[in-house]
């Protein structure tokens, strides 16, 4: 028998009004609501109803990693800081990783991700062939230092996440817990009632190779993806590549300076010379681990710096600043060409073998027409560097591509052996001799799976959960007079006893027209109101999220709601 909540013991105090720092609907609504509210900058505090929804979600879970043989443990999120050292994460991370010592000066840190001490677990637990494969996954608390916590829960300095791991002795073990994981992933997200879409990504500071995101479309969304409309590919937009076309052969004119004072700009290049901005090339210079490095792309575009990072890592990528230019007369700011440089110069694809373009010629006020790929300078290294925009080809088919904003709700890699070469993670195999163990890391943004559900199915009137994570089943409403006070407890200790879970809003003193707000902006699936007809035991059950009503005797009430 499940047990009946009173909105009159329930601490759950709604507000009319938006918090004032709230940007996301999700935000507005799960403090208005009573579901949370804020201790500090990227900190909440989960209320009873709250908890109860990130609760339902923690369920859905563990009972689909369950399902597919993964095992729960829990370590600590208070975390030694030698094992993230020697991962080289403890530099990697910079200032996001919660730093901190104990009293006799030794180092920690709190948790983001804990592929270090699973390794580790697993290496004390695990020596021969026969222990594998096996997979291991907690629900816990983890901790990001974000310069800028914004959008409630959606982006905090702690917060809730499943991470889970699987450890085999073969790259086709791998592919199998991989796979094993992503169909995993598919049930719960279909569960939760979430709109999703995978996602090729990249693996940035989790290492690996394989990645793939899951991705709720929402406004709110702070990630850009690509969706192809006419074939099923999708990919995170630092995932999205380009390939690029064959050199071409047409006949240039030798390379021709022009004068071309004060346009240090593609935009007051293209107006002077009457050109577009996708006949001049852009020069971009960065430092790549202090080495002054330029980045060729159309003039169109602009260099998309995460994906120029995630190239490159794990050096380090930085822009440029007027002190550099203080020793190096050969860069002339604004007026960089490739032609003549002595620093490696990388481009992307589109500026390919053969074309030409206007650029800088080195000198000031001056830049150069005629400057060809192949003839007047090469390219040390081509990589796909630009942001990519709406109508880009897909790579698949070559349709115009479109760009969504999403929010990330799950994440898989196929680690591959790096933490496991760092840290020694060897079974012995079938021939008696050692096997290199093969990782995959999947996580689960537990705590963000509630702002992005109240994303997707929020509507004017306020939270509108799907059945699975609601914090009840029914909420039932006396509007007011003793009678209807009576029968509303009366049809909640019937629908608890048939196993539903039950909030029943019989706060003396308070209006029917607050009750039925507070009943729409809290989203319980179903309302079920105790109004006018109360004395002939008649109620009136209302769907939140149709909106369709129908009043039915207490028994058909109890039978609807239980079938």
């Amino acid at each position: 028998m499940s047990q009946v909540q009173r909105m009159s013991r329930l601490m759950a105090k709604t507000l009319r009004d938006d918090p004032a720092d709230a940007e996301t609907l999700s935000h507005k609504l799960l403090v208005r609501a009573g579901y949370v509210r804020r201790t500090s900058a990227g900190l909440w505090s989960w209320l009873p109803l709250g908890k109860k929804v990130l609760d339902n979600i923690s369920r859905v879970v563990r009972e689909e990693m369950d399902a597919i043989g993964a095992q729960e443990v829990l370590l600590p999120a208070l975390l030694p800081r030698e094992p993230y050292e020697a991962s080289g994460r403890w530099e990697e991370y910079g200032d996001l990783l919660f730093r901190l010592q104990d009293r006799k000066g030794a180092d920690y840190l709190l948790g983001p991700t804990h592929e270090e001490i699973f390794t580790l677990v697993v290496k004390d637990q695990c020596t021969s062939y026969k222990d594998l494969p096996v997979m291991l996954y907690q629900i816990q608390t983890k901790y990001r230092d974000e310069a800028r916590p914004r959008s409630g829960v959606l982006r905090g300095r702690e917060f809730q996440m499943k991470d889970s791991y699987s450890f085999d002795t073969t790259d086709e073990g791998l592919a199998e817990s991989y796979a094993l994981h992503r169909a995993a992933y598919q049930k719960i997200f279909a569960r939760l009632g979430l709109d999703y879409r995978i996602v090729s990504a990249v693996s940035g500071a989790m290492g690996g190779s394989a990645s793939e995101e899951f991705l709720a479309p929402a406004g709110a969304g702070e990630d850009t993806f690509v969706d192809c409309p006419n074939c099923d590919y999708a990919a995170n937009t630092e995932a999205v590549t380009f390939t690029a076309p064959a050199a071409q052969a047409v006949e240039h004119g030798p390379v021709e300076e022009l004068d071309t004072p004060d346009t240090p700009t593609i935009e007051t290049l293209a107006a002077h010379l009457g050109v577009p901005a996708s006949a001049t090339l852009k020069n971009l210079l960065v430092k790549v681990d202090g080495e002054i490095t330029a980045v060729g792309v159309p003039g169109d575009r602009e260099v998309d710096l995460g994906k120029l990072g995630e190239h490159l890592a794990p050096a380090v990528v930085e822009l440029v600043t007027a002190e550099d230019f203080v020793d190096r007369p050969d860069l002339v700011r604004g007026y960089v060409g490739p032609q003549g440089l002595k620093i490696r110069y990388i481009a992307d694809p589109r500026v390919a073998s053969g074309t030409a373009w206007v650029t800088g010629a080195n000198k000031p006020d001056t830049h150069a027409r005629n400057v060809v790929v192949g003839r007047d300078f090469e390219v040390d290294d081509y990589l796909d560097v630009v942001v990519v925009e709406a109508g880009d080809p897909c790579p698949a088919c070559g349709a115009g591509l479109k760009l969504d904003r999403a929010i990330e709700i799950g994440h898989i890699f196929q680690l591959g052996r790096k933490y496991a070469d760092t840290f020694q993670l060897d079974v012995l195999g079938q021939q008696g001799k050692p096997v290199r163990v093969t990782m995959g890391s999947y996580g689960i943004g537990v705590s963000r799976a509630v702002a992005a559900l109240a994303e997707q199915t929020a509507d004017e009137q306020g939270l509108c959960w799907p059945r699975e994570i609601a914090p009840a089943d029914v909420h039932v409403v006396a509007a007011g007079k003793a009678l209807q006070t009576e029968l509303a407890l009366d049809v909640s200790e019937q629908l608890a006893a048939a196993g539903l879970r039950v909030l029943v809003d019989e706060r003396p003193g308070v209006s029917p027209g607050v009750k039925f707000t507070d009943a729409e902006l809290i989203g319980v699936p179903k309302i079920l109101v105790a109004g006018r007809r109360s004395a002939d035991g008649v109620v009136e059950l209302k769907d939140r999220r149709t909106g369709e009503r129908e009043e039915l005797t207490v028994a058909e009430a109890v039978a609807r709601l239980t079938a």
